[in-house]
């Protein structure tokens, strides 16, 4: 769907547009609107700017123009305030966060920085931004928050979550986002600061970091590697596709009430196990010589504190902001082993640069 973004809009801040996700929202902004970007990242081990440069490229120098590097970390006060006097945003979009779970595991202090002061230092710059705007442009300001379904905890065989679910974080990572969501809501009830929420289900699809469960398994799977698979592979997630997801977080931006939460999902629940078999069989029929590559799989300990089950009711964001997710997981999956078999180099240089 063409995005129909306000005309009032003239400039954005994403944080954390050298990411998965928000790599996706600003090569949509660049090719479906004329809006300026401000690119807002610390360039840690996970940001990369290939998928946002290979769409500039295609569009031609014009849009050179439109997309902006900052490159600050959210923990640095001062120069979060002066970027964004310098920027002077219609619109902020908070992407930016630390966002493995294994990783909050091992060390939980990066995302206690990264995901709670990071995002009060960001508040505090954006009441200040938004108190000084002239009332004709600080009744269109918007601060949206991005998070995750993990904040609500774990669901059981039945049920999901919505707006309305208690807040239950069972890891650093979930616990770090839901504080960040407190925060957020406590700026705009305490200082009227117009805020908007998304919590997403697990998103997957080109440019992924090559950590995450489907890059992990496509890889292993190129290389007839053994495939780890946590436990005993029943746990659940709602998979949403990027590019819907980019979607879905625009119309969020620009149409979604003050003051509200979204949760976005794609109704596309899958265990854990019927993923990787899945990505499995889409090998098989790739590469036919190294059939079955389900004799890769290979059950590992489990994760600490796993969730057994997340899945999203979106029923919200279809209702008010007319929504629908374009991809089943059967097309989106295809298209994800696709790229990520063309795209070999490019994961092996960034994991090499994470190291």
């Amino acid at each position: 769907m063409k995005i129909d973004f306000p005309n009032r809009i003239k400039k954005i801040l994403i944080t954390g547009g050298a990411g998965f996700i928000g790599g996706s929202v600003i090569r949509k902004f660049l090719k479906e609107t004329s809006v300026e970007i401000y690119n807002l990242d610390k360039m840690g081990y996970a940001s990369n700017l290939k998928g946002i440069e290979e769409t500039i490229n295609e569009l031609g120098d014009k849009s050179k123009k439109k997309h902006h590097l900052i490159n600050i970390d959210l923990n640095e006060k001062d120069k979060v305030n002066e970027a964004i006097k310098f920027i002077d945003p219609d619109l902020i979009m908070h992407l930016a966060a630390e966002s493995h779970v294994d990783r909050s595991i091992e060390n939980p202090s990066g995302f206690i920085k990264s995901n709670i002061i990071g995002t009060f230092n960001l508040l505090e710059a954006a009441r200040n931004h938004w108190e000084k705007m002239i009332p004709e442009r600080k009744e269109f300001f918007r601060f949206h928050h991005i998070s995750t379904d993990e904040v609500f905890g774990s669901l059981g065989i039945k049920g999901f979550f919505k707006e309305t679910t208690a807040y239950d974080p069972r890891s650093p990572y979930s616990a770090s986002k839901a504080s960040s969501d407190h925060l957020v809501n406590a700026w705009y009830h305490t200082y009227g600061l117009p805020i908007v929420i998304s919590n997403c289900s697990n998103n997957y699809g080109p440019w992924q970091f090559p950590e995450k469960l489907i890059p992990v398994v496509i890889l292993k799977a190129l290389k007839m590697q053994n495939i780890p698979l946590y436990g005993d592979g029943l746990n659940i997630r709602d998979w949403l596709f990027v590019d819907d997801h980019a979607e879905a977080l625009i119309l969020t931006a620009s149409r979604g009430l003050i003051g509200n939460s979204y949760c976005i999902g794609s109704r596309n629940e899958r265990t854990n196990i019927e993923v990787v078999t899945t990505i499995c069989e889409i090998m098989d029929q790739k590469f036919p010589n190294n059939s079955p590559h389900s004799r890769l799989i290979k059950q590992v300990k489990d994760r600490p504190g796993h969730d057994k089950r997340y899945a999203i009711d979106p029923s919200k964001i279809y209702q008010e902001l007319k929504w629908r997710p374009q991809f089943e997981f059967e097309k989106g999956i295809k298209y994800t082993v696709d790229w990520y078999s063309k795209n070999q180099e490019w994961c092996t240089n960034i994991l090499d640069n994470s190291k």
